[in-house]
């Protein structure tokens, strides 16, 4: 199999050979379709505080992952070769990821516990399914369960990029006003052409608009504290992004005005699975660019260039579709 290796921050992903995984007790091999590229993957190469959470290393990098079962393990019962599967990248019990705590989905091949798996609909393609699995998943669970969005609530999304068009859009599907807040004119564009209901370049603009709830997907440190300012009393703000690791923040905005401010990492295989619902219905359609796998590296200094409009996705053993 190939991979690229991830061994620590400030040395750039190795593209590598390696002996294909084998499927052990109550995990299965799948033969990777599409893997998407993310900005948590940038940040590790760029900043050191990610390796406290990158356990594995030298580990094969990504965790936005879909393809074909290969190889069913011992004890694996209710999945076969040949099923289509997104991975959850994270173990529901023990929260090892792929990419983090084990080999992940930047390869040809990826062994995975059985308990990470959801079925990808016949409707949904590998490189829907590979994007749902982190930008699409991580949304869905900050927004819904932790967020706790419904029909006819006033939603604030704070940054349309990989994460946020795919919370931006399931809300709107979902029966919610959106507005959404970003500094880049192109994710101002995006988020206009998705349909949000209002779209402004900066997080207090939101104040008027009193939005119930604000998910943070930019993570920027002063993006979090203005979402706070601008959240009536008793509002809601969750942060997904990290765009900084640390923060400064007032308390007395959060004690007087009895804010909910909550973190939100990751979500499930429920969420996988709500997003591919999302999918299904034909309605979501967020901006998926599609790349070699061999250009996986050359994606990965795009995002840290900020040139790429939605979300990176590559390609992997397409001869075998």
């Amino acid at each position: 199999m190939k991979g690229w290796l991830f061994t620590e921050t400030g040395v750039d992903p190795k593209l590598i050979e390696k002996e294909d995984p084998k499927a052990k007790d109550d995990e299965v091999v799948i033969d990777v379709k599409a893997a998407g590229l993310c900005h948590s993957d940038v940040g590790a190469l760029q900043d050191p505080g990610w390796m406290e959470l990158i356990t594995a290393a030298p580990v094969i990098f990504g965790h936005e992952c879909a393809g074909v079962i290969s190889e069913v393990g011992e004890g694996v019962t209710d999945w076969k070769v040949g099923d289509r599967v997104g991975v959850a990248p994270q173990h529901p019990e023990t929260n090892a990821a792929i990419g983090y705590q084990r080999d992940g989905g930047y390869a040809t091949k990826i062994a995975v516990p059985s308990v990470q798996l959801v079925s990808l609909p016949d409707n949904v393609s590998f490189v829907e399914g590979a994007a749902a699995t982190d930008a699409g998943m991580t949304s869905h669970h900050a927004i819904f369960d932790r967020g706790g969005a419904k029909k006819g609530m006033k939603i604030g999304i704070v940054g349309i990029g990989g994460l946020g068009q795919f919370g931006a859009q399931m809300a709107l599907i979902e029966g919610c006003e959106v507005i959404a807040a970003d500094v880049s004119p192109n994710a101002r564009a995006l988020a206009e052409e998705i349909g949000c209901h209002k779209v402004y370049e900066d997080v207090s603009e939101m104040k008027a608009d009193e939005p119930e709830v604000i998910i943070d997907f930019a993570g920027f440190g002063e993006t979090t504290t203005k979402a706070l300012d601008v959240v009536p009393r008793n509002g809601r703000v969750v942060v997904v992004g990290m765009g900084k690791l640390d923060i400064d923040l007032s308390t007395y905005t959060l004690i007087t005005k009895q804010l909910d401010l909550l973190g939100s990492n990751g979500g499930t295989v429920d969420d996988v699975a709500g997003v591919y619902k999302f999918f299904a219905t034909g309605k979501l359609k967020p901006q998926l660019e599609t790349i070699s796998f061999e250009e996986i590296k050359d994606g990965l200094d795009r995002l840290k260039r900020h040139e790429v409009r939605g979300r990176l996705v590559a390609l992997v053993n397409q001869d075998d579709n």
